[in-house]
């Protein structure tokens, strides 16, 4: 036989756990993670390799009703994902109801292998787990049901397995020490983004983008410069706190873990700006990288 490769796109409603289970399966941080839901807002590829075979995962935004043009885009990026698929992971939370489910029509409509996943259940109690694994099956006859925890590392293994079964042969798409096929400036936003989803409350988070402005590799150490938009003069605000002391300990968070990810010493700057109604304006959406 000779070598497989795929897609394996992970979709699933908000704060289901897709992020851990990307990061999981790759074994490095790829995917922000927040308690908060719509932490996710790009398709982020996590590659692994072995001399046989080549699975490109997709951790990929909640599925949400869509208020704001960010939505939309982010919805867009979905359907992308599923329709590039060679295996579809569908992710459900313990004690999500088929019945309560939009979108159990994505799986009944999928031309690939699904794999429905049901998560987080090492927190199940009593006959919870055999219950919920009964109702998926019954809801889903197509999809192939495996209850899982990330967090526990709980039947990753059977994962795995499954998804390099059905792989098509294919060569390899991406090189074989490749983990992502995002930029490292992508993953230093993303860093500071996720500081702001884990420090601030309400609006804030969501009203929120990231961008690098410069990256400057030296030596001993780089230098980056990230802008922090946001939609509101009132947001701005709040986002720099008294004398600058909430922006000062994002910064701080922020470049502690980017130089854990590098291996290397940063001098990380930071500066806020308002960007009106960035979230409903197909420009600006485009220039922030989520058109």
């Amino acid at each position: 036989m000779g070598h497989k490769a795929g897609f394996v796109s992970i979709i699933g409603k908000p704060n289901v756990g897709k992020s851990t289970l990307m990061n999981a399966m790759i074994g490095e941080k790829l995917s922000i993670i927040t308690p908060k839901a719509q932490t996710t807002r790009h398709r982020i590829r996590g590659i692994i390799s072995d001399d046989d075979f080549q699975v490109v995962f997709s951790d990929t935004p909640g599925l949400l009703k869509s208020n704001y043009k960010l939505h939309e885009a982010m919805m867009a990026v979905v359907k992308e994902s599923v329709e590039d698929a060679d295996m579809l992971l569908f992710m459900v939370e313990l004690g999500e109801k088929p019945e309560n489910h939009d979108f159990i029509r994505l799986v009944d409509e999928a031309e690939v292998p699904v794999l429905l996943l049901i998560s987080k259940i090492d927190l199940a109690k009593d006959n919870e787990l055999i219950e919920a694994i009964a109702a998926w099956g019954q809801a889903s006859p197509k999809a192939k049901v495996i209850p899982v925890s990330a967090r526990e590392g709980i039947n990753l293994g059977q994962v795995m397995q499954t998804i390099i079964d059905a792989l098509p042969e294919s060569p390899p798409y991406f090189p074989k020490e490749d983990i992502t096929d995002r930029p490292l400036r992508f993953f230093v936003a993303e860093t500071i983004r996720e500081k702001i989803f884990l420090y601030y409350r309400r609006e804030i988070p969501y009203a929120t983008t990231v961008i690098v402005d410069s990256y400057q590799e030296g030596e001993q150490l780089d230098r980056i410069h990230a802008l922090i938009f946001v939609e509101r003069d009132s947001q701005k605000a709040i986002l720099l706190g008294h004398e600058g002391k909430a922006i000062k300990k994002v910064g701080i968070e922020s470049r502690k873990e980017i130089e854990e990810f590098i291996g290397k010493q940063i001098y990380l700057e930071l500066t806020v700006k308002v960007s009106k109604d960035w979230r409903n304006s197909h420009e600006m959406l485009k220039r922030y990288g989520y058109e």
